[in-house]
Formats: structure tokens, C-alpha cells, sequence
């Protein structure tokens, strides 16, 4: 939680990934701390829907339809969302998936392909459109989506998801330290298994065996990622930057 009262009032988040999930739960949070929400998905309507609940507390909230992959697209939405609140204070990047499960040898060009460009690529648009913006007014808070995968390496499933969040990590921890005497912070969540969406990809044995991995024997909830996001973004959380943050229930490091 910030230190000062009404910390987040008037202040602009943009989500990625904001129509499902982790950014859903992201959203809400900072619609509830008073935070204006831009709430970017592919899913159109799913972000409209979003942004309509959020407005319902009387928070600014716009809705963008958005493919993180595409450059051109993610410069007008993050000059879109400058042109309506003034500032955009924060940069929330959930947007992520594996794709499909696949073992090492079964990961095609496309898969891979797709996979880097989601993960990745999306990550690094928008961490380098906002980033001038960002500069000019000396402050801004980058949170990125990671995973435990990235330490276990996703072997027999998910080893091309795994990499491309090994990516994430390294990218955030590069930015943040290259602008840390400028106002930046940039921090990565590095999540166990949490309970979205997300995990419908996985056949239950695979969510049992999750499970199974995490001491407190139950996945995660997308609310308690928010929190920590929340945490990051606030003036209580000033002296962190570049880390990643595990959040796992204790387990996930097999």
C-alpha cells in the first residue's frame, strides 16, 4: 500500500492484457486506489466490458483495442491515452501466453515465432514508446509479467514460454538500470501458478502437479498479483527497481 493518502488519485495506469485475468484484477485494484485505467487487450470487447466496470466507480477508464506486437498500434494508443488523462504515471504489461503446450522437440518456427512476439516483442514496444514520455516528466513505473518458468525452464511443456520470459526479466532489469538516475523504476513479477484463464492450456495433471509443487497447495488468485503491483507502483516501494518479484506460494523452484 503507498504511504501517502490518496497516492494513486489522478494518476494513470495503462494495462495490457487489462480485459482478463491478472490485468483485470490490476485494474480494479487501481480503480479502487482511485487511478485512472487505461485498459488495452485485443479483446475489444472484453476491455470495453472492463472499462465500463471501472467507470462505475467513478474512475477515468478508456478502453483500447490493441495488439501489443504491433509497434504502429501501440504508439497510438499510448498517445491516445497522453491526449485524454495527460500523463500516462505507469505501465503495467500482463499481456502474455504460451501459446500452446509443447515439448522441446515439438516447438515449431511458428510457435516460437508467435510466442517471442507476444511475450517479448509486445514487452519491448510498449517499454520503448512510453519511455519518452516517461523521461519528460522525470517519473514512471514499469511492471512486467514474468514467470517461475524462467527458473525451471518449462522442460516437457512450455520451454519456449519459459525463454521468452527469461527475456522479459533480463529486458526489464536492462531498462531499469539504464534509467534509474532518470525517475524510472522497472520491476518484473516472476508468478507461480495463478488461477486464470491462462491455465485452460494446461491439462489437468499439469495444473495437479502445479499444484502439487506450491507449499501452500492451491494456486494463486489474480488479486493478490494486483496487490503487488499496487506495492511497486507506490511511494512504499521507492527503493526497489530492476528485481524480480516471486510470488509462488513458496514453491515452483523445482
Amino acid at each position: 500500500m503507498p504511504k501517502t493518502p490518496d497516492f494513486f488519485q489522478n494518476r494513470t495506469i495503462l494495462i495490457t492484457g487489462g480485459a482478463s485475468g491478472i490485468g483485470h484484477a490490476t485494474a480494479a485494484i487501481f480503480a479502487r486506489e482511485g487511478a485512472n485505467v487505461i485498459v488495452a487487450d485485443i479483446d475489444a470487447e472484453g476491455a470495453k466490458t472492463v472499462a465500463r466496470e471501472l467507470r462505475s466507480s467513478n474512475v477515468g477508464a478508456e478502453a483500447v483495442a490493441v495488439d501489443v506486437t504491433d509497434r504502429t498500434a501501440v504508439d497510438d494508443m499510448i498517445a491516445g491515452g497522453i491526449r485524454k488523462f495527460g500523463q500516462i504515471d505507469y505501465l503495467f504489461n500482463s499481456a502474455g501466453a504460451a501459446g500452446r503446450r509443447a515439448s522441446f522437440l515439438d516447438i515449431d518456427a511458428e510457435l516460437w515465432r508467435q510466442t517471442y512476439a507476444l511475450n517479448v516483442d509486445g514487452v519491448f514496444n510498449t517499454m520503448q514508446s512510453i519511455l519518452p514520455h516517461m523521461l519528460d516528466n522525470g517519473y514512471g513505473v514499469i511492471v512486467n509479467i514474468a514467470s517461475m518458468a524462467h527458473r525451471r525452464g518449462g522442460p516437457g511443456h512450455s520451454t519456449h514460454y519459459a525463454s521468452a520470459k527469461g527475456a522479459v526479466v533480463t529486458l526489464t532489469m536492462g531498462v531499469a538500470r539504464e534509467f534509474v538516475d532518470r525517475g524510472i523504476r522497472a520491476l518484473s513479477i516472476s508468478p507461480g501458478p495463478i488461477d486464470t484463464a491462462f491455465q485452460a492450456i494446461s491439462s489437468p495433471e499439469l495444473k495437479q502437479r502445479m499444484t502439487d509443487d506450491v507449499p501452500m497447495k492451491r494456486m494463486g488468485t489474480p488479486e493478490e498479483i494486483g496487490e503487488m503491483v499496487l506495492f511497486m507502483c507506490s511511494d512504499g516501494c521507492e527503493f526497489m527497481t530492476a528485481d524480480t518479484v516471486y510470488i509462488n506460494g513458496g514453491g515452483g523452484f523445482r
